[in-house]
């Protein structure tokens, strides 16, 4: 999601230093749960692991201020069913820090290491990746010494088919953070209005001048507004190679040349005239169902048939990618260098990642966010459940979201939206 954080600010990272040295379908309830059914093989998974047992003795009693988005009540109501699962398992209480922007977080964080608060702090467990992660990870604000792949259950994920599970945006993750789930950005149209969307960055341009008013994208710094600027450079570039080196070895106005060029022929055919942007994918998700714009988007596969399960969206809507593939990445749960119960940050993350979890949150009723978990590593009664999830009716199937494109590195992410603010800005 996800793809729904927004990046960290270094310019928030400088005021916060300065300012120390002077002073996310339907609900849960109706739906059924696969995680009881397969309770007993979760909690085997997490009381076998070879020394992981002291660490959930070390949990025990213990509090996690778990910092994760909280704009969406789908995805609240699933860290609300995990509060519960992890309290009843383990003693375990989880809180569910409801962030706006996961960059905060970090920057609160930052505060505590400035103001060298090195034990106690407010942040146990922390939803992130992209440039938030590269954020923690540069300035020494995660646990010291790799985890994840000490966790019973991460015997039951394969990083060699799915790269991503160790590499957040082109930034190695050194087993500093645990994966959650995957996303992948689609297109949603409703096919009663536009039967035949574009399906490429040129087509895209060409579909908003025929159609004036009926295109937009989310204000930068939206998550998912930055990732359809990344998608659109990726796809407009002759050697995309650049985009995954950080942003200061490269020549950025000649990387992103194309990007702005794009951006100027369509930016006046746009929905209200290029002048205004709604805040984020839900605001946008509405304009299509409202019939003010053709095309919608999220980072969320099964996010349209949610929308049309909730009566959100109409019956008629679906989903595709471009044709030369869309943005994917992971989404992981890291562990602050100054956790007050870093172990039972652990024993949470070591839950969430367990076949129960995550096929429930595979649910659309429920969630509808992708495993991280491979198939062939799991047992036949989790496997097969695992294959029994609806798709919902408008969620393309697993062989067309196979192509996809890797996310450039995070440095590019602020870069690219402080050349957007300058150009286009004004107004929002």
């Amino acid at each position: 999601m996800p793809c729904r954080f927004h990046p960290f600010s270094f310019a928030i990272l400088a005021s916060t230093c300065m300012s120390l040295c002077v002073a996310l379908v339907m609900l849960v309830a109706p739906a059924p749960s696969t995680a009881s059914e397969h309770s007993t093989a979760s909690e085997h998974s997490v009381a076998s692991g070879h020394d992981f047992s002291s660490v959930i003795n070390a949990a025990t009693g213990q509090t996690v201020y778990f910092n994760a988005w909280g704009g969406d009540d789908k995805i609240n109501a699933y860290i609300e069913w995990a509060s519960a699962e992890v309290s009843e398992r383990f003693d375990i209480t989880l809180v569910h820090v409801k962030l706006g922007d996961t960059g905060a977080a970090v920057s609160r964080i930052l505060a505590e290491k400035a103001a060298g608060r090195d034990t106690n702090g407010s942040v146990d467990l922390l939803w992130v990746n992209g440039a938030n992660f590269a954020a923690l990870k540069q300035h020494s604000l995660l646990q010291p010494a790799p985890w994840v792949e000490d966790l019973p259950n991460w015997q039951f994920t394969d990083a060699a088919a799915l790269p991503a599970l160790k590499l957040d945006f082109a930034e190695p993750t050194g087993g500093l953070e645990s994966p959650w789930g995957r996303a992948q950005l689609v297109f949603s149209h409703d096919t009663a209005i536009t039967p035949l969307p574009p399906k490429n960055a040129m087509a895209l341009a060409s579909y908003i001048k025929k159609h004036p008013g009926r295109f937009t994208y989310p204000l930068p710094p939206d998550f998912i507004g930055l990732s359809f600027l990344k998608q659109l450079i990726l796809e407009l570039s002759i050697d995309p190679s650049p985009l995954y080196a950080p942003v200061s070895q490269a020549d950025f106005d000649a990387v992103t040349a194309p990007l702005w060029i794009w951006l100027e022929d369509v930016t006046p055919y746009l929905w209200r005239g290029g002048k205004s942007y709604p805040a984020n994918y839900p605001a946008l998700r509405q304009l299509l169902a409202d019939a003010e714009i053709d095309i919608a988007m999220a980072f969320n596969p099964a996010d349209a048939s949610a929308a049309i399960a909730r009566g959100e969206l109409q019956p008629t809507v679906r989903t595709y990618i471009h044709d030369g593939g869309t943005l994917a990445n992971v989404h992981f749960l890291a562990i602050p260098f100054n956790a007050s119960a870093a172990d039972a940050a652990k024993v949470v993350a070591n839950f969430l990642l367990s076949p129960a979890a995550q096929i429930r949150k595979a649910d659309p009723r429920i969630w509808g966010d992708p495993t991280v978990l491979a198939r062939h590593r799991l047992d036949p009664a989790d496997k097969a459940a695992l294959d029994a999830l609806p798709r919902g009716v408008a969620t393309l199937g697993e062989a067309d979201l196979t192509r996809t494109l890797a996310e450039p590195h995070p440095s590019w992410m602020p870069a690219i939206e402080a050349e957007w603010k300058r150009r286009y800005g004004s107004g929002n």
